[in-house]
């Protein structure tokens, strides 16, 4: 029978084996997702399957770096408790996986679980992880920049990642830049990158706003294009006030360094996950009782 992407995907998910496996096995299960799942368990495959369905929302954002900076690349990795994303071999993966990330030319999780870490695929080393540390682990996006300026690059205690791609600047420009990415995480470069229908949605947002205050329509014009200037400072970079200076804007530094940023990427752990709520006594009890 036909096996869909998305019955592959959920038993990825619950089971954790890579994807040729899961096909595999719906292959020879007819579809049946529970069979499926005991098949992969049966052949050694879903250790992970208990684990796999828990929240993973704390982790680690590792990089690596080509030998001249001219390209490098950010990677998530998540866990279930920040005990574990302190953990030693969990760091020492997320290294691993950032490493093989690096020379790929697309940002496809599939070819990066594929590939090999020493006698194992990534994917394998990521299961014989989640059966040692019994926790969920999963390796969920990465990012990679490569730049014929300079390449400023920037981690916070392993929970935010930069990569800022700067033409006409310097190194100490490129990585201040970055360290103020991952403060102010603005959302664009410029108003120039702001999608029209954002534009629009925030004016509609302003102009219900200012409609209450009574004022004359052409009052309220200025009043809406106003804030919508202050509004798009906030969320863009060149708008924002540079974070070691705030009386000049970012925009401002680099036309005092002649210099322009031509893009940049920030990943922090957990971002878009909903989070459990949980406390410390809760983590170590549950990496005493293993899960």
């Amino acid at each position: 029978m036909a096996v869909t992407a998305a019955q592959v995907k959920e038993l990825r998910e619950r089971t954790g084996a890579g994807m040729m496996e899961c096909k595999k096995a719906l292959v020879e299960t007819g579809g049946d997702l529970e069979a499926a799942v005991e098949h992969l368990r049966k052949s050694g495959l879903a250790q992970a399957d208990k684990k796999a369905g828990r929240v993973a929302a704390e982790g680690k954002i590792a990089m690596a770096a080509a030998d001249d900076g001219k390209r490098a690349v950010l990677i998530e990795i998540n866990c279930e408790t920040d005990f574990v994303a302190k953990d030693d071999a969990f760091n020492a993966f997320a290294d691993a996986v950032a490493a093989n990330a690096l020379p790929l030319e697309s940002d496809d999780i599939a070819n990066l679980m594929d590939s090999r870490i020493g006698d194992s695929t990534v994917e394998e080393a990521r299961q014989a992880l989640v059966a040692k540390i019994g926790e969920n682990i999963q390796v969920r996006r990465f990012v990679t920049r490569a730049t014929d300026g300079v390449l400023g690059a920037y981690l916070h205690g392993g929970k935010i990642g930069v990569l800022v791609d700067l033409e006409d600047g310097d190194a100490e420009l490129a990585r201040d830049l970055a360290m103020h990415v991952a403060a102010l995480s603005p959302a664009y470069v410029s108003d120039d990158d702001v999608p029209q229908d954002v534009i629009e949605k925030e004016k509609e947002i302003l102009a219900a706003q200012a409609a209450d205050s009574g004022k004359p329509a052409e009052i309220i014009e200025k009043m809406v294009s106003g804030r919508l200037r202050k509004q798009l400072a906030e969320i863009t970079l060149l708008g924002q006030p540079f974070v070691k200076d705030s009386d000049v804007t970012v925009g401002k530094l680099l036309s005092q360094k002649n210099a322009r940023v031509k893009g940049f990427n920030r990943l922090a752990v957990g971002e878009g996950i909903e989070k459990r709520e949980s406390n410390f006594a809760d983590e170590v009890m549950q990496q005493v009782k293993g899960g």
